[in-house]
């Protein structure tokens, strides 16, 4: 690495070294933007519904952390679809989790005002803990996902037919902007939600094993947000309140091409996330980068994936650069095996690294505190991603560094900012949300 990169990363590090003193833009000290938050960027995070349970992540956290005053919305994860395309709740086995959503008693040490839930009120669960966090942070923003890698199987059946799209579109606005839950009164979690966000994986190409794939899903995604354009805008004339359309679009050049009509998707659209990660893992017999800016030099792929290449291939198809907001992750990938020395960056391996939920698969959380444990930090500066490797297991991920390097890109390229998966990954101090947020902070 030449001298000029190295000071380069010394400021990007020395940087992220002061996140935690830095405080949140306000109206005051930051330029009013045309997009997202007081300086103009999306700053979007997921939080997972089932974060609550093994990585004891609650709604409060995102207030304690920090996380929430940097955000400018909150995608919650998941809104499953049936197999005759509606949008439902259902406690069975893998169809939902209503206790978590919505039923669940919060005790006061997990609520966002620090009250418990009372015996027999009406919303409790993370919905109610999602509509204190937006009273406490008025400029917040959350939709409700639906879909993502386990319930996109029946996504295509929705978006069939002309009839298909309507009973579809009308039973999520029932369901999560009209707060008519099952079992409740109607009307309980009216208010929650501020919008749709579509995270189907993926129209016209495969996803998870046994999703329905048509031939004509990437024309039907089209016709699907143009009817949830028409409902939204139809009923938030009644409420007189704008509900937001998004999606999640993936990477691949190829996915992209098979189920989705570049330009006219935006139409629909207030913006949509890309995403910026999973650009290899546990999959892969070779250790490589999850999430790097640029195809590092000597990748063994080629072509091979990364942030550049995926923003460009939907400018190239006619996305408006504003429209576009950079999904980076808060985990890593990681291998195990790898024995032929060096860095350990492109070396075989013998399977994904142990980790705490799932092989080859670790929080950042847990990942920052590898480094100077029997881990060496390696970066790319050049290539903007880094990895940690201790002889024989190898790990890639963001750090704060990778991040203000990242938000960089994000202004440099005109982007609409950046999106997070998913925020239980980050630690107690909300350090990478923060980084985030120092970097597009507009002085």
């Amino acid at each position: 690495m030449n001298n000029r990169l190295t000071r380069r990363l010394g400021v990007l590090i020395a940087t992220a070294s002061v996140l935690l003193t830095v405080a949140p833009p306000t109206a005051a000290n930051a330029t009013t933007g045309h997009r997202g938050g007081s300086d103009g960027y999306y700053k979007v995070g997921y939080f997972t519904q089932w974060g609550i349970y093994g990585r004891a992540f609650p709604v409060k956290k995102l207030d304690t952390s920090g996380a929430a005053a940097r955000l400018t919305h909150v995608n919650y994860a998941f809104g499953n679809v049936s197999e005759d395309g509606r949008c439902y709740l259902d406690g069975g086995p893998g169809e939902g989790d209503p206790w978590a959503d919505y039923q669940r008693p919060v005790p006061a040490e997990e609520s966002v005002d620090g009250v418990a839930d009372a015996p027999g009120q009406a919303l409790n669960g993370n919905f109610n803990q999602l509509a204190k966090l937006k009273a406490k942070h008025r400029d917040l923003k959350v939709l409700i996902s639906l879909g993502g890698w386990s319930w996109s199987t029946y996504f295509s059946n929705a978006a069939a037919t002309d009839a298909s799209r309507k009973a579809f579109v009308s039973s999520c606005i029932d369901l999560y902007l009209k707060g008519n839950l099952p079992g409740t009164a109607p009307g309980t979690a009216a208010g929650v939600f501020d919008g749709i966000d579509l995270d189907w994986e993926w129209p016209g190409s495969a996803g998870e094993p046994g999703n329905v794939i048509r031939p004509d899903d990437k024309q039907n995604f089209t016709l699907l947000l143009a009817e949830f354009r028409k409902q939204l805008d139809a009923y938030g004339k009644k409420k007189r309140e704008h509900y937001q359309l998004t999606a999640f679009l993936p990477a691949a050049p190829s996915t992209i091409d098979a189920g989705f009509e570049g330009q006219k998707i935006f139409k629909y659209l207030d913006f949509a996330t890309v995403q910026g990660y999973d650009f290899h893992g546990g999959w892969d017999a070779r250790a490589n980068q999850q999430s790097a800016l640029r195809v590092p030099a000597g990748a063994p792929d080629n072509p091979d994936f990364s942030v550049e290449v995926a923003i460009d291939a939907w400018r190239d198809r006619g996305a408006p650069s504003r429209k576009l907001v950079l999904g980076v992750p808060y985990y890593g990938r990681g291998w195990t095996g790898i024995t032929t020395g060096g860095n350990g960056l492109f070396g075989p391996a013998t399977g994904p690294a142990p980790a705490t939920f799932e092989a080859g698969y670790e929080d950042y959380k847990v990942l920052k505190n590898l480094v100077g444990n029997g881990y060496t930090l390696h970066r790319d500066l050049r290539a903007g991603h880094a990895w940690l490797f201790d002889g024989t297991t190898l790990w890639t991920y963001d750090d704060p560094a990778v991040l203000l390097q990242k938000s960089l890109y994000i202004r440099k390229e005109g982007l609409g900012g950046a999106m997070i998966w998913s925020l239980d990954g980050d630690d107690d101090n909300a350090s990478l949300t923060k980084a985030l947020s120092l970097g597009l902070w507009t002085f």
